[in-house]
């Protein structure tokens, strides 16, 4: 075992020794004792004979690469801290590192300015963690699905909270503005949790009426109420051994929050029309958009649910805060929407990212995506410019190119129909002539559901 008392002790890997020259002189300070090594293997055996507090290494390296170092770091010394690195480190590597026990992941590009806060900040958690005997957690390896776009810290922040929170059963509470991506949020920690083998399912509460709620969250007996033509599982019972997604919990009405508040408390309910209890092991994820401590505050949420669904919060932040992210999110959605519907390449000109770049977007990542799908079905070219994009360059303004493209259609409408009927019926037609013939699709684009899209080809 190595000798635990040298908790002052860094250990730089990188393959690059241009970096650990540049890294050795950056992080220099009294009492810092600084090893190097530029392969992994080298690594373990300065750990196993030396002791060391934190370990910083890159994600690339021979003859195994830093998510394996980290697994045999923790191995040998499950006290030591480690850092990885990485060029562009992908949601996946941030995500599973930080499950695994890394204490943090950085880019390469950021390690200027981020290098020698996390350094320090590692080191006094180390010696805090050691004078605590803390023990370090020993996590499972697994494959994650879910894929969340972006490289600004903001967003991998919450990245490396997923994977924090996903090794417990703790509630989770999701806020963030209507579009930030809270619900791929929700099952990035479900598809990182140890309950991963079993359903998540997922209830909006704002949705469904509040006669239909509790049924719907607890199930019903044969006869309970009229139209209870059969017992129903709710779905609280469906989702026993998962997790239950909760979303828009501040619509939720306080007469069905009482009985959730029961159920997080001791994990029993009972089915409308039943006297029968029913206990069940369900790990809850719940998220607003809804400023949910106002709403304590106004009577229109239970303080004590509040508390009892905040025990850990991730914070999305807003598109507009992390305006990096955009150019990665409207490639990612270009390449998705022209490969879904067999169309050619579509590229995005330099003015066009620009233009997307300096949108307010109200409506987060959820108005980019349908921006860009209407981009494709619109394209005059397989090159995208701004006049492409339908954005409101000011309130209740068109851009040039679809005030154009609207005064051409005007044009050819039939003198003897109304307008907006027409407008609509041709636009949808022409979407779904792009889309070649998919509905979904199209519907997506229009920002339609399926069957309003079909009523409104029928008229």
């Amino acid at each position: 075992m190595p000798d635990s008392s040298t908790d002052d002790t860094l250990l730089l890997v990188d393959p690059d020794l241009d970096f650990l020259e540049w890294a050795t002189r950056h992080l220099a300070a009294n009492k810092l004792r600084i090893l190097r090594c530029d392969n992994a293997q080298n690594a373990l055996k300065v750990v196993e004979k030396t002791g060391v507090g934190v370990v910083v290494a890159a994600m690339e390296m021979q003859p195994f690469d830093g998510m394996e170092l980290l697994d045999r770091v923790l191995q040998i010394s499950p006290q030591t801290l480690v850092v990885l690195t990485a060029g562009f480190p992908t949601t996946g590597q941030i995500i599973e590192a930080t499950q695994r026990g890394a204490h943090d992941v950085l880019r390469k590009e950021s390690l200027a300015f981020e290098l020698r806060p996390v350094v320090e900040s590692a080191l006094q958690t180390r010696e805090e963690r050691r004078s605590a005997g803390e023990p370090a957690a020993e996590l499972p390896k697994h494959d994650g699905r879910v894929k969340m776009i972006g490289a600004s810290r903001a967003l991998q922040e919450v990245f490396k909270l997923v994977g924090r929170v996903a090794r417990s059963d703790a509630p989770v509470l999701i806020a963030g503005e209507s579009g930030t991506g809270k619900e791929l949020v929700a099952k990035a920690v479900h598809e990182y949790s140890p309950r991963r083998q079993r359903e998540m399912i997922t209830i909006n509460c704002g949705a469904i009426p509040e006669n239909l709620l509790e049924s719907e969250l607890f199930g019903h007996e044969k006869g309970s109420f009229t139209g209870a033509i059969a017992r129903r599982a709710g779905r609280f019972e469906q989702a026993d051994g998962g997790t239950l997604f909760l979303d828009e919990i501040g619509d939720m009405p306080l007469s069905i929050q009482v009985k959730l508040l029961r159920v997080l408390q001791d994990g029993s309910f009972s089915r409308v029309g039943s006297n029968e209890t029913i206990t069940t092991d369900v790990r809850i994820i719940a998220a607003t958009h809804k400023n949910l401590s106002e709403e304590v505050s106004t009577g229109r949420f239970r303080e004590d649910l509040y508390y009892r669904l905040n025990v850990v919060e991730i914070r999305i932040p807003p598109l507009r805060e992390r305006r990096e992210d955009i150019p990665l999110l409207a490639e990612y959605f270009l390449q998705r929407i022209t490969r879904k519907n067999g169309m050619a390449r579509i590229r995005m000109s330099a003015e066009a990212v620009s233009t997307l770049q300096t949108h307010a977007w109200p409506g987060n990542v959820r108005e980019l995506e349908n921006t860009m799908a209407r981009a494709c079905a619109l394209a005059s070219s397989n090159i995208l410019l701004p006049s492409d994009i339908p954005l409101a360059s000011a309130p209740g303004k068109s851009p040039a190119g679809v005030t154009a493209a609207l005064d051409r259609l005007i044009n050819h409408a039939p003198a003897d129909e109304d307008l907006l009927s027409w407008l609509g019926r041709e636009m949808a037609g022409r979407v779904v002539e792009r889309a070649k013939g998919d509905l979904k699709g199209a519907s997506h684009a229009l920002n339609l559901t399926a069957e309003e899209l079909r009523k409104l080809l029928k008229r």
